[in-house]
């Protein structure tokens, strides 16, 4: 299995890890995969203090050193696109997905737009480390459509008409339908372009009635630094956007309509702790392009746990995501994921691709594994970013391996640059925890490896009280800790 995008392809994706879960049952649901060795422990931005500089080493970083540092070479791993669909999965830099992989292959950005004049417009690309997915983007660039053949039948046939005009037709509350078109018109397709004219098109939702959408960072990463944002409705009404603040560790973005109009509906936000394996679910994008499109499957599985890159090799985005088989393709990131009675439970943000892509644009389509970050993590993150700007990640203040594993997170014995791998006097240090420790639970979640620590971490806030099980000298001990805080991705 492979993914490709803007004509760099993916390295073959290994099997799927498994789902952190503490039964056997559970298990059987699980899938096998190989963890990206990349940074730390689910600290956002850098080891110390936001902004400082880290450089890491290879396998591990300190759990305040984030972002992580670039992977080391090593088995190819499955890419994750981001659901917008611009950029297209591929290798940071050139330098592979984590875990090692062909080189050059970038990975989840908006969707490009074929044949379109000027600048080539793609960047990102999507690796889970512990379940490479690569983001999606979208955007359609010149037409793309379909010729009806007119037969010229002079054999004189009948057609029967139904008595009920389609548009007459009431559909019941709770049918695809119904739900569709009440979120539809919430919905808008993004266009984000850098200054250099590169970006893609993705997707977003109206978060409240003063003009905030919702969306994934890597739609709107071209267009932070002095590029331009639009924002589409179904109705057509286009209107200029600013980024309000956008978080790369968890892969949400706020941004803001200018002159916003009166009268915005915000989506009704679920609860995506309740949602069940097996509950409808609705996705709400623009696949290739193909604004308003609406597609339908199931929740297939909880705390899938997900790891990303933004393409350039020092950054990642980790996340306990909700699996979906509803199709989601290049286009569909940022855009709403909603259960059967339109409460949006989360942010389609990548998928597990493989195939030759459509058009010629090489980027792949939906083979039914989507992923999707949870509302309740989104939400709190986007508060925050309306509110400071700026992410706030929750940390444990220790640095872990991100190396292949499946018997836990181990604790480093050294941190990104030759740090201390615990943190004085942070949470882990408070906890006595120590370099060699391997964490294999975080409350009643089953860690597996260094990214599902990170993704589970971000799933809670600062101050969250949690209950770590590790293991040391072949011994299994438990404590309790309070989680730290850092604020930003640099």
């Amino acid at each position: 299995m492979s993914t490709e995008n803007e004509g760099t392809a993916v390295p073959p994706a290994p099997s799927a890890p498994p789902v952190p879960v503490d039964s056997p049952a559970a298990s059987s649901q699980a899938e096998t995969a190989q963890h990206p060795p990349t940074a730390a422990d689910p600290a956002p931005p850098h080891a110390s203090s936001p902004g400082a500089p880290s450089s890491a080493v290879p396998g591990s970083a300190p759990d305040s050193g984030w972002p992580p540092p670039p992977p080391p070479a090593g088995p190819a791993q499955p890419p994750a696109y981001g659901a917008h669909g611009a950029d297209g999965p591929g290798v940071p830099g050139g330098s592979g997905v984590p875990g090692g992989g062909a080189p050059g292959a970038p990975w989840g950005t908006p969707y490009q737009q074929p044949q379109s004049p000027g600048p080539k417009r793609g960047r990102g690309g999507l690796l889970a480390g512990i379940l490479v997915a690569a983001l999606v983007a979208g955007g359609l660039g010149g037409g793309l459509g379909y010729t009806l053949a007119k037969n010229d039948d002079s054999s004189g046939s009948t057609t029967v008409s139904s008595s009920d005009g389609g548009g007459d037709f009431k559909r019941d509350p709770g049918t695809i339908a119904a739900v569709a078109a009440q979120a539809l018109p919430s919905t808008v397709t993004i266009e984000a372009e850098s200054s250099s004219g590169e970006g893609g098109t993705g997707t977003g939702f109206v978060f409240d009635t003063q003009g905030h959408i919702v969306t994934n960072n890597h739609v709107v990463a071209d267009a932070v630094d002095g590029g331009k944002l639009t924002a589409t409705f179904p109705s057509g009404k286009t209107y200029d956007a600013e980024v309000v603040g956008n978080a790369q560790g968890y892969d949400v973005a706020v941004i803001k309509l200018k002159n916003a109009p009166s009268g915005l509906k915000p989506l009704t936000l679920g609860n995506s702790d309740q949602v069940a394996v097996g509950d409808s679910t609705i996705a709400i994008g623009a696949p290739f392009g193909l604004s308003n499109t609406v597609t339908t499957g199931i929740i297939s599985a909880k705390n899938r746990p997900v790891a990303s890159s933004d393409g350039t090799g020092s950054q990642a985005s980790y996340m306990s995501a909700l699996q979906t088989d509803a199709s989601i393709n290049p286009g569909n990131s940022g855009g709403p994921l909603l259960d059967a009675k339109g409460n949006v439970i989360g942010i389609n943000s990548a998928i597990q691709s493989a195939g030759n892509g459509l058009g010629g644009t090489s980027q792949s389509g939906s083979i039914g594994l989507g992923f999707a970050i949870p509302i309740n993590q989104a939400k709190y993150v986007a508060q925050e970013l309306i509110k400071n700007g700026k992410p706030v990640y929750a940390k444990i203040g220790a640095s872990v391996s991100l190396e292949d594993s499946t018997d836990g997170a181990k604790i480093t014995d050294t941190g990104a640059g030759g740090s201390e791998p615990v943190e004085a006097g942070g949470p882990a240090d408070k906890a006595g925890l120590k370099p060699g420790d391997v964490i294999t639970k975080l409350d009643d979640r089953v860690i597996d490896s260094g990214p599902t620590l990170i993704g589970e971490i971000w799933t809670h806030k600062p101050g969250d009280k949690v209950t770590i099980t590790y293991e040391r000298d072949g011994k299994t001990r438990t404590v309790e800790l309070t989680l730290g805080s850092r604020v930003g991705d640099s």
